[in-house]
């Protein structure tokens, strides 16, 4: 009985680590998303006239766009970079380094002086920054996995690793937030010349936010049981790809129909609805904002139900639903009224949040802990390529070409099967967990066992 008030400290302690890291996690890709959204606006509304004059203002706005894509290009070598490092010299000292790299790159693209002032310099400094927010995207993702589910308990990696899925939808509400109130606030002329500017410092406060918390960390106790053992990789890329190229290959394919799928309903949505329905910008983006809120709380319940239910039997059955849905929605959707439309992308958006949310963890499970960071970057950054990256251009074009949504439901479809090859590719918890449990069991078993579904 004695040693009950020291095993009671150490069950607090561990609770804390547990909150923190959750808290890091979500943190880091929320500051991602926030960039990612304020980008994509100033993209849009002023990066063609100050960054890239031309006499045409439709070439200026797609030049700056391509500075947009350079951050997708760029992903792969940040998965490559930091996601090696991850499993070498730690999770936590990378998860810094990421996250002051995106940091720092998007602070200066606020302070950077316009085409009018320093010429040519500009959109070279635009790109190269661009660039390297990619970069730290790249090492990011896959380390906020980690941070959180190999502090939490192995058995409750669904919800744990979620943290890192929530960060899409604060970012995304932070981000449209912050516009909302500059373009309440300030004049259209004001916004152009400096107001703009202000969204993209405000990111330093997100920095210091996530360096105070992730500095708190220790190294996660996974990582620390394999240093202790010795285990830790000379070279995760070549291993990953000469020992476990299923496992690569699965979490790459099970990323694409959820990242179709965002597409469609918070990005190309708009556009559609503005454009073919004839509804109002305003509307259209009130709906994407109803479903991003409801996002913010369904994506760590759907990680949790994961954790309850067959982790894969879940992925497979949201896969097909997220195939079957976008024939539903278009005919609904079409009479150009407002709810059809926000029902529409509500219940697209829940369904996102049943391949999202468990996403995390099913991805990362896939690999061997001394692998993980590695794998999961790579799957990360080489599925966003052919996923999320091409799928506004890709929508774009189809419905230019046909003048109809029967492709884009298509395209949809195909995404969706693709994910679910990736599903049955895959392997479910059961092996990921022994081999969790066997690293670091004392350190991550909860108080109460969660029944696993294998």
């Amino acid at each position: 009985m004695h040693d009950t008030p020291k095993s009671d400290a150490r069950a607090a302690e561990r609770r804390s680590g547990v909150r923190r890291a959750f808290v890091a996690s979500l943190t880091g890709t929320a500051l991602e998303w926030y960039d990612f959204a304020v980008y994509s606006a100033a993209a849009a509304l002023v990066f063609g006239d100050l960054f890239f004059p031309s006499e045409d203002p439709l070439t200026g706005t797609l030049l700056a766009f391509s500075t947009y894509a350079v951050g997708y290009v760029s992903r792969p070598i940040g998965g490559f970079v930091f996601g090696r490092l991850g499993d070498v010299i730690g999770r936590k000292k990378v998860l810094i380094a990421t996250l002051v790299l995106i940091g720092v790159a998007t602070f200066l693209i606020g302070l950077l002086p316009a085409y009018g002032t320093i010429g040519v310099a500009a959109p070279i400094a635009l790109v190269v920054l661009r660039f390297a927010q990619g970069v730290g995207v790249g090492g990011e993702w896959g380390g906020a996995v980690l941070l959180s589910s190999e502090f939490g308990d192995p058995r409750r990696r669904g919800f744990y690793a979620s943290a890192a899925q929530v960060g899409p939808p604060v970012g995304n509400l932070l981000a449209n937030g912050v516009l909302a109130a500059l373009g309440a606030l300030l004049s259209e002329a004001q916004f152009e010349s400096w107001g703009w500017r202000v969204a993209f410092l405000l990111s330093g406060a997100l920095v210091a936010f996530g360096l105070w918390i992730r500095a708190k960390l220790e190294e996660t106790p996974v990582f620390k049981a394999m240093e202790a053992e010795q285990s830790r990789p000379e070279a995760p890329i070549r291993e990953v790809l000469t020992t476990q190229p299923r496992a690569l290959l699965a979490a790459i394919l099970c990323r694409v129909g959820p990242d179709v799928l965002y597409a469609m309903f918070t990005v190309f949505v708009l556009t559609y609805a503005t454009q073919e329905l004839g509804m109002a910008r305003g509307s259209a983006l009130a709906a994407v904002l109803i479903g991003s809120s409801l996002q913010v709380f369904l994506m760590p319940l759907a990680g949790a139900l994961s954790d309850r239910v067959n982790r894969r039997l879940l992925y497979g059955v949201s896969a097909v639903a997220a195939a079957v849905w976008p024939f539903v929605f278009f005919p609904m959707a079409d009479g150009g009224s407002w709810l059809p439309l926000a029902a529409g992308v509500l219940v697209a958006l829940v369904i996102h949040c049943c391949l999202y949310g468990p996403q995390a963890a099913f991805i990362a499970e896939q690999f061997s802990p001394r692998l993980r960071y590695t794998g999961s970057s790579l799957a990360y950054t080489l599925a966003g390529i052919i996923g999320g990256a091409i799928a506004p251009l890709l929508f774009t074009t189809l419905l230019s070409a046909y003048g109809s949504w029967v492709p884009l439901a298509l395209y949809i479809a195909l995404a969706s099967a693709v994910s679910l090859v990736g599903v049955l590719l895959g392997r479910g918890p059961g092996a990921a967990v022994d081999e969790d449990v066997r690293l670091a069991a004392p350190k991550t078993r909860a108080a109460t066992d969660v029944p696993l579904s294998r």
